[in-house]
């Protein structure tokens, strides 16, 4: 069995969460609030966001925002690939 590489899964990850959060921020500077508002909500199956939405977000906040999110899904891919890796070393003895 092939192991996952911890660093390279998590930056996939990583990498994956910052795009994901770039395309927000991206969504939010060209529709404008009410355009966001029913991204959102058909995005989240009609869940009602217009008392989350916050346009005026800092820039510096966003850019926090971004590193934050960039670490937490660092983190879950390298959690996720070290379980697997964990998991394969009984599969190793056989």
């Amino acid at each position: 069995m092939n192991k996952l590489n911890i660093k390279k899964l998590g930056m996939a990850f990583g990498l994956t969460g910052a795009l994901l959060y770039l395309g927000c921020m991206i969504v939010m500077a060209t529709v404008g609030r009410e355009g966001t508002i029913k991204f959102f909500n058909s995005l989240l199956h009609g869940l009602d966001t217009s008392g989350m939405i916050r346009m005026d977000v800092p820039l510096w906040e966003a850019g926090l925002g971004l590193v934050q999110t960039f670490i937490i899904a660092w983190l879950v891919g390298a959690c996720v690939a070290g379980f697997y890796n964990f998991s394969l070393r009984g599969k190793e003895k056989r």
